[in-house]
């Protein structure tokens, strides 16, 4: 059995992305995952990386690193990097499947020559071009180890076509899409109560100041009482941002924060909502062409769909007539367009998210994977093979 390594700066058994990824390749390969934390996936090694921070010394001597464009003493610098090239010193992989702009030249320097697929998940350069200190300190780096690394891969992959196309442009190199999409879940749409108004409104995810999760509790101001919201927010490291949320929200008790939920539990516990919920400003260029985790999640869930008319999501509401897009970001256009509801419209989009699921999950996500890799694969041992027959 051939062996994959699969390379990823996160906590895998968190990352939803990676962990398809990782239970896909189980289903044909020997798999080992490097990363902060257990996949838990049944029969994978596991390699721990310690994610270690600076110092204000290292801190400083970085951000010279980055001012000069000493892209290359920056990157091997970093603590995970030289952790990880340690723990992984030994390992002999087949394949190679980096996560993240981030993992990439490290994956090349312990393939030891054999095919790295690289999954860039997002756009590197402009990931977050609205902070002064991306722009001043790390756009040139992405753009450089983009420019300098992606070439050097097998194959390629991304979330979006927009962001495929914007890759290309840069890179030369033109990645294959593939969805964030769940596994498909047997359910239906949870019906409704005769006679029930009430409209249950879902969001879940991480607590992320950009995102402006803050719009979507003041949209609730220009909702009536019919319209309930439940949060399901999960801590990204941004301190005291859920007890801001919370703070808003204060006195309308129609707006309740819930403990989040296991990934793969998702779409069954959100079954019971009638309209999952996302308004997402376009602050960066990944925010713009978002096509998250959650959109999927909200469809194998059986629930209508309400979203800001970010290109990429609402080109997926429309197609699949799943529910509805707002006019623009703000929290009266979301209220606008949810107040067009009824129990028996929202009952519609709920079976036509029912019919989507069928396609929009994990399997066109483990079909492009598994080709990637195999076509990387068969790539080198037929090189191996015309090597040997030229001896």
């Amino acid at each position: 059995m051939h062996t994959v390594l699969v390379l990823s700066f996160s906590d895998l058994g968190r990352d939803p992305r990676v962990n398809r990824q990782i239970r896909f390749l189980r289903e044909r390969y020997r798999v080992i995952a490097a990363g902060y934390a257990h996949p838990k996936v049944e029969d994978v090694e596991f390699v721990p990386i310690r994610p270690a921070g600076k110092g204000v010394a290292g801190r400083l001597v970085s951000a010279m690193q980055l001012l000069t464009g000493r892209f290359e003493s920056y990157y091997w610098r970093q603590h995970r990097v030289r952790d990880a090239a340690e723990r992984l010193s030994d390992v002999r992989a087949d394949v190679v499947v980096a996560n993240d702009i981030d993992t990439l030249p490290l994956a090349l320097r312990v393939a030891g020559g054999a095919p790295v697929v690289f999954d860039a998940h997002e756009y590197a350069p402009r990931e977050f071009e609205d902070r002064i200190s991306f722009r001043i300190f790390l756009q040139r780096y992405y753009t450089y180890l983009c420019q300098a690394y992606i070439p050097r891969t097998a194959g390629m992959m991304t979330v979006c076509e927009s962001i495929a196309e914007a890759y290309e442009q840069d890179t030369g190199v033109r990645p294959v899409v593939v969805l964030n999409a769940p596994d498909y879940e047997p359910l239906e749409p949870a019906a409704r109560e005769p006679g029930d108004p009430k409209i249950r409104l879902v969001h879940h995810g991480g607590a992320i100041p950009e995102r402006k999760l803050d719009l979507m509790i003041r949209m609730m101001d220009h909702l009536d009482e019919r319209f309930a919201l439940d949060l399901l927010l999960v801590d990204a490291g941004a301190a005291g941002e859920i007890a801001r949320l919370k703070h808003l929200a204060r006195g309308d008790d129609r707006i309740r924060f819930l403990d989040p939920v296991p990934m793969r539990e998702l779409p069954r516990f959100l079954n019971a909502y009638d309209l999952g919920v996302f308004l997402l400003p376009p602050t960066n260029f990944n925010y713009r062409y978002a096509l998250p985790n959650k959109l999927f999640e909200f469809i194998q869930a059986r629930l209508a769909v309400a979203v800001g008319p970010s290109p990429e999501m609402a080109r997926v509401v429309r197609d699949v007539g799943c529910g509805v897009v707002s006019r623009d970001f703000s929290p009266e256009a979301m209220a606008e367009a949810l107040r067009t509801l009824d129990p028996e419209r929202i009952m519609e989009y709920k079976w036509r998210a029912h019919e989507a699921a069928a396609r929009l999950n994990a399997g066109q996500s483990r079909a492009a994977v598994l080709e990637l890799v195999d076509r990387a694969l068969h790539r080198r041992l037929d090189h191996g093979a015309r090597a040997r027959s030229s001896r």
